[in-house]
């Protein structure tokens, strides 16, 4: 069983919404975190209010699509913590547009930050872990990644599918070597994270993972994730039906794409409540 007890977690995209509860639920189960974020003010606001509880954290300036500050990132979080023992890849950026509208510039954009922000952290990070034989790594993926129905923001999608790809093999590899390796995969949560959204189409429409899917808390994100990870769990979603989901989409791709096409046209929008 893991613990957070004395823990060193140094996150990523945690200055506000999923990954600033996350940061707080790691605190709260005794871990000492350092929080990073392209937003330094808002990583400094996450770290504050963890000293305010009675935790350990600082905050931290980090641009995962530049290599060098994500190296100064986690030299700054090992020289206030320590060896990293919990590294959380939770930068990411979302849009909104029609597939033909989109630029290969914007594709490029979307996995620089939500893919290869994670790779480049892991390049720095995971070679230590392994020298040491310990570490945890944990990535933020969705739904999204999981079965199909983002029509209105493929790039994102294809981002997140290849973070579930990379955490699933990572685990694959590093497990044996004493390295645990956890997914996050967020259904719908109530966030920020689409307010200033770009919409690269005059008219596309929302689509959601499914409409019985209720909207859940940030905290309880959070909570899911900490009790996975103690759990042991590599594929971690925030609501369980995501897994009847993807064993329905896993039975026949061909099937559940002309199941949810159907649904579209009948107005279905799979988004919670409609």
């Amino acid at each position: 069983m893991f613990s957070f007890e004395s823990r060193n977690a140094f996150i990523i995209g945690a200055g506000q919404n999923i990954g600033r509860a996350i940061a707080l639920e790691f605190a709260r189960r005794g871990a000492r975190v350092a929080v990073a974020d392209i937003n330094r003010s808002g990583a400094e606001e996450t770290a504050q209010l963890i000293i305010a509880a009675g935790g350990k954290a600082t905050g931290i300036g980090c641009d995962v699509t530049n290599e060098n500050s994500v190296r100064e990132a986690v030299d700054a979080a090992e020289r206030f913590l320590g060896d990293i023992d919990v590294h959380m890849n939770n930068a990411g950026i979302i849009h909104s547009g029609n597939p033909e509208d989109f630029p290969a510039s914007e594709w490029e954009r979307m996995f620089s930050v939500n893919f290869f922000g994670a790779v480049r952290a892991n390049a720095i990070v995971l070679p230590r872990m392994v020298a040491r034989g310990q570490g945890y790594i944990v990535n933020t993926a969705s739904f999204a990644g999981f079965y199909p129905y983002a029509t209105n923001r493929i790039p994102y999608a294809a981002s997140k599918a290849a973070l579930i790809s990379m955490s699933e093999n990572l685990a694959l590899y590093l497990l044996p070597k004493g390295i645990r390796v956890s997914c996050l995969c967020p259904g719908p949560t109530m966030t920020t994270s689409t307010v200033g959204m770009k919409p690269w189409s005059e008219k596309v429409i929302m689509r959601g993972p499914g409409n019985h899917l209720d909207v859940r808390s940030q905290e309880h994100a959070a909570r899911v994730l900490a009790d996975g990870m103690c759990a042991g769990r590599i594929i971690i979603p925030t609501h369980e039906e995501g897994f009847d989901l993807m064993q329905r989409h896993a039975a026949s791709p061909d099937d559940f794409i002309r199941m949810k096409i159907e649904e579209f046209a009948r107005g279905a929008s799979g988004l919670p409540g409609r």
